[in-house]
């Protein structure tokens, strides 16, 4: 069974960020607030934690998690060869809800799943969020809920699709934003919308035309 940490409340928000950070070295998952849903978390370093993590959502490997990071300079870490409109987009919105899908650095030495050499990387624009990932590293991180059921957008409801699968909960209120995230492919000279949410198709495009790199619905 998890324990459940407010971050209401000083003392509590500091131990649940130092107990949702040992759980993930511990290979444990934890759930988290985000700027846009509630989100189930991992090691993205540990295979067998990654693992379990598909498999408390009920997902199979042909279904990759992506990878919250604490800052804009670690994409280059995870990414190679991000060309210059993905870059624009990151300094644009990142904190925030982008998601951009890019190829991953070879030398990485992860196992996220069926990833064909891409990897799926966001900046969350949440305080405890980037507390714990300035703490544990890049995490693995998918919505908190059960494959099927509505992402979840407090920590009720997370704990009662998630509760006896994850270490630590930690409730940072209701969710900062009720839509995901919005996801651009950008393995290529043009980039390819995967996902709408948080961010329009025109508010993208706002940075994207003056670069002639502009997205359609259609990628």
């Amino acid at each position: 069974m998890s324990t459940r940490y407010s971050t209401a409340d000083g003392e509590d928000r500091e131990a649940g960020i130092e107990a949702a950070s040992l759980a993930i070295r511990r290979g444990q998952l934890i759930v988290l607030p985000t700027d846009t849903v509630y989100g189930v978390a991992a090691d993205a370093f540990d295979p067998e934690a990654v693992e379990a993590l598909l498999k408390a959502k009920g997902r199979g490997r042909e279904m990759p998690p992506p990878v919250l990071v604490s800052s804009a300079t670690t994409a280059d870490a995870l990414a190679a060869g991000l060309p210059d409109y993905a870059r624009a987009l990151i300094k644009e919105f990142w904190p925030g809800p982008l998601t951009i899908v890019a190829r991953q650095q070879k030398s990485l030495q992860w196992d996220l799943g069926d990833t064909r050499g891409t990897v799926a990387v966001r900046m969350p624009d949440h305080p405890v969020a980037l507390e714990i990932l300035e703490r544990t590293g890049p995490l693995a991180v998918s919505s908190a809920n059960t494959t099927g059921l509505p992402a979840a957008t407090n920590a009720d409801q997370a704990e009662e699709m998630l509760a006896d699968r994850v270490e630590v909960i930690i409730d940072g209120g209701p969710s900062l934003g009720k839509a995901a995230s919005t996801i651009v492919d950008v393995t290529g000279p043009q980039g390819r919308i995967l996902r709408l949410g948080a961010l329009s198709l025109e508010r993208l495009n706002d940075i994207l035309e003056p670069l002639g790199a502009a997205l359609s619905d259609e990628g």
